[in-house]
């Protein structure tokens, strides 16, 4: 079986309500994010989105020397960038199996499986009921 260094690229994907990403990262001189065709500068325009994308890097302390090619689908912004945070963290805990107890201990492993309740009969949302009334 070839090691993680031997492939040309580990691809994972993330998951965050209903946004499904699919990471690719492959060993480069220089680092370069591109997500759905654009930079992550451009497609994530704040900077907290950019710092929660970035933190599997923060918090493995692994030289972010990699060309990260994302897909990712479905959801709103910001489910998207957890979302591609997660499949991040896989890939480097895969590229790296030393990183994994402190990329886990961050918490960026565990998917983060709250989504939106769906709406019950009878019901005017998940659980809000009609207004009750004596006659």
């Amino acid at each position: 079986m070839a090691t993680a260094t031997e492939k040309k690229y580990i691809e994972k994907i993330g998951r965050r309500k209903t946004s499904t990403a699919r990471v690719r990262i492959t060993p480069a001189t220089k680092s370069a994010i591109i997500v759905n065709d654009k930079a992550l500068d451009v497609y994530f325009p704040t900077e907290e989105l950019r710092l929660a994308v970035n933190e599997p890097f923060n918090a493995s302390q692994i030289a972010q020397k990699f060309n990260i090619t994302v897909v990712v689908k479905g959801g709103g912004i910001h489910s998207q960038a957890e979302a591609v945070r997660h499949g991040l963290a896989r890939a480097l805990v895969e590229f790296d199996a030393d990183t994994k107890p402190t990329i886990k201990k961050a918490k960026l492993l565990t998917r983060d499986a709250r989504a939106k309740e769906r709406r019950k009969f009878g019901l005017k949302k998940a659980r809000k009921s009609p207004q009750w009334s004596k006659r």
